[in-house]
């Protein structure tokens, strides 16, 4: 019987180290060790300024739905996608305050003292996001400082804007001196932390119950943060993989987020492909269109916002025809990434946050379909973050508001 090659196998040779691609005599071929070891992946995006209802939502439910302007430019994909209508994160209120909250589900935003929840990309990571060298990859298509992820604090987790940094960060091999001064930036983020956290521990014994909470809460980030910065110093001496493509120049007009769009999914795609990451948000900032979102049924400006909407769809089509032709085995990396697309705003023209456009493509559900659930008393669009947890091999039947898996979404 041939033995099994590790996945972190490396050849080495007259002081030269070079990765080894990702091989099948890496993976196991049968039983529990097989299951453990096949790659589920999540994508999550966002785009802020919502998306035109009479345009999103098709006519009919289950598989004989009628399709809509937009999901026609995701026709190839009809089979690998489920589109959601009657569907919003419950509580989650107060207009376009309601963004921060896309991947939460924490309800009302718009309120004072507001304090975020963790973010589903960051749960996922915090279980599963071990097996690669990054654990989530949070990124941002805007220009400002917007995000979608945030720590189980409740601490907005900064985004990469730029997918030429990315490409960077994901694939340009530091110096050796580099990698040593990483290393020990590293082991001093982790003295640090130890220090802290012991002075913390003795702070605590004078404190009232409610501030005992609190210094726990510090406690519980502290030793996340612990344990992000532990992967991260062994990761720094492992090879980064070597890739085809060249690095993309960044687009500085933002009035071209399609454009920019489309190079951060390329990148996405490459992530995904070498396996540096498995989870991934992306928040789509299309502020720069805000005015005409308020359109007041004008024709002028509802057919402007339309083209632009139908550019990100097609960008979105793009990103799902190139993961399909992306193959893993005998699957393509469609088939192992469920990549979700919604809006935290129903109408953007109302600043309604009901009856959110949603929609999820791939990952191994059975897909064809249209769940349309009630649009005057929505179905908890949080469910469907239950179900793609568990899509990843998380034990769980909650998260945020969801208290199960969305109902009609069931697993191949």
């Amino acid at each position: 019987m041939a033995r099994r090659l590790h996945r972190r196998s490396f050849l080495r040779g007259a002081g030269a180290v070079l990765a080894l691609p990702l091989l099948d005599a890496m993976r196991p071929v049968h039983g529990a060790e097989a299951a453990a070891d096949l790659p589920r992946r999540m994508v999550a995006i966002q785009t802020n300024m919502g998306i035109l209802p009479n345009f999103f939502f098709p006519e009919g439910a289950g598989r004989d739905y009628k399709s809509s302007y937009y999901l026609d430019r995701l026709a190839a994909h009809r089979d690998q996608l489920t589109v959601f209508s009657g569907v919003s994160l419950p509580g989650v209120t107060g207009g376009h305050t309601a963004d921060r909250c896309f991947l939460t589900g924490t309800p009302h935003p718009e309120r004072g003292g507001f304090r975020n929840g963790v973010s589903l990309d960051q749960y996922a990571a915090e279980l599963v996001g071990n097996r690669t060298r990054y654990p989530s990859l949070v990124l941002a298509m805007t220009s400002e400082n917007r995000t979608l992820s945030y720590t189980r604090s409740g601490a907005p987790i900064p985004s990469e804007r730029s997918p030429r940094k990315l490409y960077e960060q994901l694939f340009v091999q530091g110096k050796s001196k580099e990698v040593e001064a990483n290393v020990e930036a590293l082991r001093q983020g982790r003295s640090m932390l130890d220090f802290v956290g012991e002075q913390s521990k003795r702070l605590n014994r004078q404190l009232s119950p409610a501030d005992q909470r609190r210094i726990d809460q510090y406690f519980t980030s502290v030793r996340e943060l612990e344990k992000r910065l532990h992967s991260a110093q062994e990761w720094e001496y492992k090879p980064k993989p070597q890739v085809d493509a060249a690095a993309p120049t960044d687009i500085e007009d933002n009035r071209q987020f399609v454009e920019k769009t489309r190079l951060m999914f390329g990148m996405i795609k490459l992530a995904l492909e070498t396996d540096s990451s498995r989870i991934v948000s992306l928040f789509i900032d299309t502020t720069v269109i805000h005015n005409i979102t308020h359109h007041g049924n004008r024709p002028e400006a509802l057919a402007e916002l339309q083209a632009h909407e139908a550019g990100q769809f097609d960008a979105l089509a793009e990103f799902l025809t190139a993961l399909q032709g992306s193959k893993e085995e005998s699957h393509s990396l469609l088939d192992r990434t469920m990549v979700l697309y919604g809006t935290c705003m129903g109408s953007a023209n109302s600043h309604s946050n009901v009856n959110l456009p949603a929609l999820i493509a791939g990952g191994g559900f059975r897909h064809g379909q249209h769940l349309a659930f009630d649009t005057e008393n929505n179905y908890p669009l949080s469910n469907l973050y239950v179900s793609m947890l568990q899509r990843l091999g998380i034990e769980t039947d909650q998260f945020s508001t969801g208290t199960g898996t969305m109902r009609g979404l069931e697993m191949v």
